[in-house]
């Protein structure tokens, strides 16, 4: 199994976290150093991949700043996308060669994840041939996009668990016109949180890549550690 700090971390601002990110890869690319897991919830900001056009963006700069929504370019791959408040996000910080792992063997492993978790719950997700995520019937529910640097990955995943799914509305969500998003709260018909899903979500991701999660307390505590 593979030494993994775990960070359950109720909420971290976007651009806190891509710093974040950055410094565990930086991290990880100067020496040992164990994997990552990070789980979060993001404020409401838009999202955009490398390749990303302007076009995706639905609504003026003006509707967006009344909707409390902030716009960040960024190195992963994939379009565009929304996080929110009611989404899961996961951040893997992963060596790939460490753990034996292509880009599409993460990329499937995430995907494989979420269909577990979402399983878990009574969900029955599928993956959709040539369009990364995972769907329920015709609607996406979990968003997949990852960058990797020296053989380093970050970025990741993103489950709607119970977002406000107008904001979706405002863009062409993973650059695929007229999709619609869904939700595990629309889907079940109750109340569900994401607290629900951390502990289920966890373990496998645990199972998936042959992590040893090690759940550490915040960011906060010294990450200089090696293994």
């Amino acid at each position: 199994m593979f030494s993994t700090l775990f960070f359950n971390l109720p909420h971290l601002a976007y651009l806190e976290s891509l710093e974040l990110m950055r410094r565990l890869v930086d991290q990880k690319r100067r020496g040992p150093f164990p994997e990552v897991l990070i789980l979060l919830e993001h404020e409401p900001v838009l999202t955009m991949g490398r390749r990303a056009e302007s076009s995706d963006i639905l609504v003026s700069e003006e509707v967006l700043s009344g909707e409390g929504i902030t716009v960040h370019k960024v190195e992963r791959g994939g379009l565009i996308t929304y996080h929110g408040p009611g989404q899961l996000v996961a951040y893997p910080i992963f060596n790939l060669r460490t753990l034996g792992l292509t880009v599409i063997d993460l990329v499937n492993g995430l995907e494989e994840i979420v269909l577990n978790t979402l399983s878990d719950f009574n969900v029955a997700g599928k993956r959709n041939a040539g369009q990364r995520g995972v769907w329920v019937e015709r609607e996406k529910i979990a968003s997949i996009g990852v960058a990797v640097q020296g053989g380093i990955s970050f970025h990741g995943l993103a489950l709607n668990v119970d977002p406000n799914l107008h904001h979706f509305d405002l863009i062409n969500p993973c650059g695929l016109n007229g999709v619609r998003m869904t939700s595990m709260q629309k889907l079940l018909g109750k109340q569900i949180t994401t607290s629900d899903l951390r502990p289920v979500m966890a373990k496998h991701f645990a199972r998936q890549f042959n992590l040893d999660l090690e759940e550490s307390p915040s960011i906060g505590q010294p990450l200089g550690r090696q293994t």
